[in-house]
């Protein structure tokens, strides 16, 4: 004779069975979540806060007389974007695979709107639309995360499907076609850096679909060939032609072009091994280092939290890169091995170039640090690329 166990699920009425359901459900989830990817992501955004609040509560030009006016909304940026990535993980990379092109036609309609009087010029670049109240919108962010949808749609429609075992020249071509589309526009802003983000991230994409290498080859003869072509027909501005002569020649005009970049070194050397302590950097409070909160934070982070600081911030970005490509092998769908390659490459060439610049490694581009610099567009599109690691990692198969 068999005992009914009083905590079966069957002894319950069906309408709190499927509550319990769907409890055990979104438990499933939680457990699933990659959360050495969430918890650094959150680090970064927190040292980020720290390091933005240094940089601009002495400020009063740009914070309008409110110290805390940069951290509030450093850390408003931070919710909407773990809202975002809440989002996106409920809704699934697969669905989300569907909405595609109605995602890419927005993406252009966006930076397009940037060319028109609605747009706006920001630190040189002709890059943004001004929303009000304070707040603005840096199209290019998004087009970074459609550019790899779309390539993924393409590349991997008829490989998940068995047709192929690898993506075909022609849908190659049809791929690079619907990316070049919006970064040709991008390059007309002119918005370099977000262009070279999204020239590696087409690299990227293609590495991890399985196309043919003579494609990746070929792109990067064109890219060099471009590279030349662009700066032989002056479709460079001049403060974009000036950055890349202070690159090359370190030494000229430090109180004119150079002045950037030699600040930043500057405020890295000083902080030694622990750095001056927070708040007390002699370059961040005063103010000698310019876009501090943006495209130099990581200068703040040298200068007051010292090697051990900055070296913690790329240990961070280490580990959600690597969790990145941890999930890219496990995942059984080329789909979701080819998002998770572009944002790996964004993630990676973005950081690379952010930190190099401050380094003197790399020319200034004007690019974010992901997760640290300030910025709500920034925030809320690398806060979306968690949500879409998050759901490959989630959404894949119990026995993968």
């Amino acid at each position: 004779m068999q005992t009914a166990n009083k905590f079966s699920v069957s002894r319950y009425a069906p309408e709190q069975r499927g509550a319990m359901a769907r409890m055990t459900a979104r438990d499933s989830v939680v457990r699933r979540l990659d959360w050495p990817i969430l918890l650094s992501a959150l680090a970064l955004s927190l040292i980020g806060a720290l390091l933005v609040w240094s940089a601009t509560r002495n400020r009063t030009q740009l914070n309008q007389g409110d110290p805390y006016y940069f951290l509030f909304r450093h850390a408003l940026n931070t919710g909407i974007g773990l809202v975002l990535m809440i989002g996106t993980v409920w809704l699934g990379h697969r669905t989300l695979r569907g909405a595609v092109p109605v995602l890419y036609g927005l993406s252009l309609v966006l930076i397009l709107a940037v060319l028109t009087p609605l747009g706006a010029t920001i630190n040189g670049a002709h890059a943004w639309i001004v929303i009000g109240g304070g707040f603005s919108l840096q199209p290019s962010e998004f087009v970074k995360i459609t550019i790899i949808l779309v390539m993924a749609m393409l590349l991997a429609t008829r490989v998940d499907a068995g047709d192929l075992s690898h993506p075909d020249h022609r849908t190659v071509v049809k791929a690079l076609c619907l990316a070049a589309a919006p970064m040709g526009i991008v390059m007309l802003m002119p918005d370099l850096g977000s262009v070279m983000v999204m020239v590696v991230i087409v690299l990227g994409v293609l590495l991890a679909s399985g196309a043919s290498n003579r494609w990746v080859l070929g792109l990067l003869g064109s890219g060099a060939g471009g590279a030349v072509l662009i700066w032989q027909l002056g479709v460079l501005d001049e403060y974009q032609i000036n950055r890349f002569a202070a690159f090359a020649n370190p030494e000229l005009d430090p109180a004119g072009v150079g002045y950037n970049t030699n600040q930043a070194r500057i405020a890295i050397g000083s902080g030694g091994l622990t750095g001056s302590g927070l708040f007390k950097g002699s370059q961040t409070t005063g103010q000698f280092v310019p876009e501090q909160q943006t495209d130099f934070v990581f200068t703040v982070a040298g200068e007051e939290l010292g090697f051990i600081g900055a070296g913690l911030i790329l240990v961070l970005i280490g580990v959600i890169l690597w969790r990145a490509c941890m999930i890219a092998r496990e995942t059984t769908e080329l789909y979701g091995t080819i998002v998770c390659a572009g944002i790996i490459a964004w993630f990676a060439f973005q950081s690379f170039e952010n930190i190099g610049m401050t380094l003197g490694i790399m020319p200034v581009a004007g690019l974010p640090l992901p997760f640290v610099s300030y910025g709500g567009s920034s925030m809320f599109a690398v806060w979306v690329a968690v949500g879409l690691l998050q759901s490959i990692k989630v959404q894949r198969p119990l026995s993968a």
